[in-house]
């Protein structure tokens, strides 16, 4: 069956045909099949849970440089909300899921970081210490679209107990489509403002391209080590 791409903007449906063998590679991983399915392990999920908090610190510190790279109040304003987003709801689907397993939220913020959480994390962080909002932009923009897109994926393997009901049905869910949404308004704003209306034309099209594949690629890469916990 064909899976629908989801609408989140012009930039979105160019970038993910850029790269639509990585994209799938990511959107469609082992870890998240067999999440759909139920079949993960508790001990690779629950592995997955915590490096995810200790990115999604780094994440949200991302979005906030977002805030100083801006070259607008409504940039500002959407690096903000999702700030916002990050700290308030999906923060608290790590904390209560991690603390239903006897993980308290101070062990998840001192968790031990591993190898593919440092690479993925340190690439978002230096795409914007380097380069320009539109660059940081393009690093942060494959995880919330990747996640959308799972979500709308799986929502309709849900069945009554299945373990992983509530972390589907978040990302299946409005707020959060609305923040994917919002992105993709974001993504689209930015790059007409600095690039144009063309922006496969445009001689920095190649360096944006490969941008938004590598987060794609590093994302593929954080569920093969969720996987991995799980085989140990």
């Amino acid at each position: 069956m064909t899976q629908q791409i989801p609408n989140y903007g012009k930039a979105f449906s160019m970038l993910r045909a850029g790269c639509e063998t990585k994209w799938e590679a990511y959107i469609a991983h082992d870890f998240v099949s067999e999440l759909g399915k139920g079949a993960l392990p508790q001990a690779s999920f629950l592995h997955y849970m915590v490096q995810d908090y200790v990115y999604l610190v780094h994440y949200a510190r991302a979005w906030a440089l977002g805030v100083v790279k801006a070259e607008s109040i409504e940039e500002m304003r959407l690096c903000a909300a999702t700030v916002d987003s990050l700290i308030n709801k999906e923060f608290s689907l790590h904390i209560q899921t991690c603390a239903a397993q006897g993980i308290e939220e101070k062990s998840l913020y001192t968790a031990s970081e591993e190898l593919e959480t440092i690479a993925y994390t340190r690439y978002v962080l230096d795409a914007g210490l380097q380069g320009d909002f539109l660059d940081l932009l393009l690093a942060l923009a494959p995880c919330a679209f990747g996640y959308g897109e799972i979500g709308i994926r799986l929502k309709d393997q849900v069945y009554s107990g299945h373990p992983y009901e509530k972390w589907i049905n978040t990302y299946a869910g409005e707020d959060f489509q609305n923040v994917c949404i919002s992105v993709g308004n974001l993504l689209d704003m930015a790059i007409a403002s600095r690039v144009g209306d063309a922006p496969h034309e445009s001689p920095r099209w190649p360096k944006m391209q490969a941008r938004f594949t590598k987060a794609a690629e590093l994302e593929a890469n954080f569920w093969s080590m969720g996987l991995r916990a799980g085989k140990q």
